[in-house]
């Protein structure tokens, strides 16, 4: 049976990685995207792991090549998602989740249609507003550049396929398999085993 990529997106604060680490460690037949950079590699990472480190120069040809799922250049820096080892995990069977920003989801979905968007948030904006308080590695500048993101992002919600409120992170992550589970049980993904029997 094909694997399917999970497209995870949420203001910065509602819990993504935690939750995405949660549901990588349930399950053997789900794993993270590997997204390549432009930008130098730091102590501890490994490449193939961390990210796949490349240089700016072959990040272009990757994106003349139209090898890239999706990328965005950040300070300076190209960050995008490569293609093809999307595409080969989903042939063997194997769960795609990647946490990815609202417009690069939305990019993602027309590239790939059976590409399942997940959007979590806070319980509610206040919690929100609350959490990113409690992390204190921002300024209150920041603080308000992440929150008025934080409302952008929620007016984008409705585009997609689910929305979790991530309250407590082992529910939602218990919330986001079963909804792993379901989109593989559609009857698009398994038709075929019964025209099989036929």
């Amino acid at each position: 049976m094909r694997g399917k990529l999970f497209v995870v997106s949420g203001p910065s604060g509602v819990g993504k990685n935690t939750l995405l680490n949660a549901v990588v460690a349930r399950s053997v037949h789900v794993r993270y995207s590997i997204s390549a950079t432009s930008r130098a590699m730091r102590p501890g990472e490994v490449d193939g792991k961390s990210y796949y480190f490349v240089t700016r120069e072959q990040f272009e040809k990757l994106i003349a090549d139209d090898a890239l799922l999706e990328y965005a250049e950040y300070v300076g820096n190209y960050y995008g998602t490569p293609l093809q080892p999307i595409r080969e995990a989903i042939e063997a069977g194997t769960d795609i989740v990647m946490d990815v920003d609202v417009v690069g989801a939305l990019k993602i979905k027309k590239r790939l249609p059976g590409a399942v968007l997940v959007f979590i948030a806070a319980p509610s904006f206040d919690a929100l507003r609350q959490r990113l308080i409690h992390r204190g590695d921002v300024s209150p500048e920041a603080m308000a550049e992440r929150l008025e993101r934080a409302r952008w992002e929620y007016t984008q919600a409705h585009q997609y396929d689910y929305i979790l409120l991530n309250e407590d992170v082992e529910q939602t992550a218990g919330e986001l398999m079963a909804i792993m589970t379901a989109e593989k049980c559609k009857t698009m993904e398994r038709i075929h085993l019964i025209k099989e029997e036929l």
